[in-house]
């Protein structure tokens, strides 16, 4: 017990080293164990005599010893033991996003103020702080700048809503080509940011082809494309909550696109076609909703759940925001009809107990519970109210946490 550390720890390396002999003495040769053995020997001898400086030459034969016995055995050197932790680090980090928590970046503005969108502004050079001031504001801030010049006429292949196209890259950064014909053009930032922000719409002109007569878009020599972007807030969703409970009314979540058309057909809109969306969560299984001036009623009633107030009233961060809005556009007789753009509209969504009812009856259909997703920025926000309900089988989580930038104003919990 009150033995010193030194000889403590040679009694555990000469009692390791015994474990090793018997775990490998099969595949040890004659010699390795005579070795082995021989050294553990004069390690006993040293730790009985208390010789401390003839204890530290003895382990380090017995050491020696058994890292030789085995011919394949070698000491990892320093580089090979972080490449290792690193591919430890990235098995655990992709199976924390697989099963438990996912970061998903806001690409739009339809949920503010809740949370921020990527957001555009157009600039001069000379305006852009100095390579430091960059750099603080792209840690601290999520905001990039670029300046790009066309030095030569360049004509798009086609119509430009086809030929320009946005993309995102390592899922997080938002990135606009415009495919001309002699190549290909790219610029850091969002289409919409591209089109309208930056000026490209009021820059593109036109010339008629005197030969075939067709018309020809082009960006002529000397455009600039200067500005810069603010990243949208970083979130970090629950994937596990909704395994042990149901998604509760006005809730933040987050859900996939697949099957829902109305999202699909939409591709050129500026919130895109993505693969997730980022909404509020303002009717479950069972309700009826209905738009009544600028109140969501449920039921019959006005939504009593704080955060769809919060948004009905005007109150709080939603101060000088227009409530909750009628789809933009026409009727149901548009090409892509719209699920709530009259008073009279009415949506009910599809319950368990339906579910139940239509296997007892032995229908086929494939049917599943229903939910309904809002921005709380109704006046700018592709949703429910354009493309229907969304199902159960799209449902990944409750927003959690606005982990970046920080300075947006959101960081922490989402609410």
């Amino acid at each position: 017990m009150f033995a010193p550390r030194w000889k403590k720890e040679a009694k555990l390396l000469h009692k390791g080293a015994k474990k090793f002999l018997n775990y490998k003495r099969d595949l040890l040769e004659d010699e390795k164990v005579t070795q082995i053995e021989s050294a553990r020997t004069e390690l006993h001898k040293a730790i009985k005599a208390s010789d401390q400086e003839g204890v530290k030459a003895a382990e380090k034969l017995v050491t020696q010893a058994c890292e030789r016995a085995l011919p394949r055995y070698r000491r990892p050197n320093a580089i090979e033991e972080n490449i290792e932790v690193f591919f430890v680090a990235i098995v655990i980090a992709l199976g924390i996003r697989a099963y438990f928590l996912q970061p998903f970046r806001i690409p739009t503005g339809s949920m503010q103020p809740t949370l921020n969108g990527i957001v555009g502004k157009k600039m001069d050079k000379e305006e852009f702080p100095s390579w430091i001031g960059q750099g603080f504001d792209a840690v601290f801030k999520g905001r990039k700048y670029f300046h790009k010049e066309i030095t030569r006429d360049r004509y798009f292949r086609g119509d430009p809503g086809e030929a320009i196209i946005q993309r995102q890259r390592w899922q997080f950064f938002t990135v606009t080509y415009l495919h001309f014909t002699d190549g290909t053009f790219k610029v850091g930032a969002p289409k919409s940011v591209v089109w309208d922000v930056l000026g490209l719409k009021d820059a593109i002109k036109i010339k008629q082809d005197p030969q075939t007569g067709q018309r020809r878009y082009y960006v002529p020599a000397g455009t600039v494309l200067s500005g810069s972007t603010t990243s949208g807030d970083l979130v970090l969703v629950d994937k596990i909550s909704y395994n042990f409970r149901r998604p509760k009314r006005g809730e933040v979540f987050v859900f996939d696109t697949r099957g829902i058309e109305g999202i699909k057909n939409r591709s050129d809109s500026p919130q895109g076609a993505g693969s997730h969306y980022i909404k509020r969560l303002v009717g479950v299984p069972g309700d009826s909703l209905k738009i009544v001036g600028s109140d969501l009623y449920i039921d019959g009633d006005p939504a009593k759940e704080k955060s769809l107030q919060l948004v009905m009233r005007h109150e709080g961060r939603f101060e000088g925001n227009p409530g909750y809005e009628f789809a933009r556009g026409g009727g149901r007789h548009d090409r892509e009809p719209r699920w709530i753009d009259d008073p009279s509209d009415v949506v009910n969504l599809r319950t368990r107990t339906e579910l139940l009812e239509v296997k007892k009856n032995n229908i086929e259909a494939q049917l599943y519970q229903e939910y309904f997703a809002m921005g709380d920025n109704t006046d700018d926000s592709l949703d429910s109210r354009y493309w229907g309900p969304v199902k159960e089988y799209n449902l990944v989580g409750p927003a959690l946490l606005s982990l970046w930038p920080f300075t947006s104003g959101h960081w922490g919990f989402v609410r």
